[in-house]
């Protein structure tokens, strides 16, 4: 069933190779701390998360390696494009999220950005790294669902 909220929800950028890459085990949304001309850009749809994390620091939590390229009506004095970006998040949650990354070995993971209410989110995953052949296992199995969908189509 949908979420009541989704026709307020607009995604600007979602990391699908994360999805390949990890067994997400826990979703959490944010807020995060953007400048005027970046919050522009991503309205534009102007937004990178291949190689980008999370991490707790001093009770803070950074989001490492979002791609957000200057916005072009903007003035010269724009924002850094690869920069660390504050989230928001209650105490409990960063300290509860720093545990879980430093005695299980799991990784912090944005899944995606997008804005609900007019408002920038990012969906971060608290998730683990597959091995290759459970990569291998995960592709083969939704092919096989994808190959039982086209014979039950093709027997309607």
């Amino acid at each position: 069933m949908d979420r009541p909220s989704d026709e307020a929800e607009k995604t600007v950028a979602s990391n699908r190779k994360a999805r390949h890459d990890y067994e997400i085990l826990e979703v959490i949304e944010c807020g995060v701390v953007l400048t005027g001309s970046e919050v522009k850009s991503l309205r534009a749809g102007r937004v990178a998360l291949t190689d980008c994390y999370a991490r707790a620091e001093t009770g803070e939590m950074w989001l490492e390696g979002m791609n957000i390229p200057p916005y072009e009506q903007g003035d010269n004095r724009t924002h850094q494009p690869v920069r660390p970006r504050k989230l928001l998040l209650h105490r409990r949650q960063i300290e509860e999220l720093r545990s879980q990354v430093a005695e299980r070995g799991f990784s912090l993971v944005p899944l995606r950005v997008y804005f609900t209410h007019g408002i920038a989110k990012v969906e971060l995953a608290v998730a683990r790294g597959k091995r290759r052949h459970e990569k291998r296992h995960a592709i083969a199995k939704r092919e096989a669902e994808r190959e039982v969908e086209r014979e039950l189509g093709r027997r309607r």
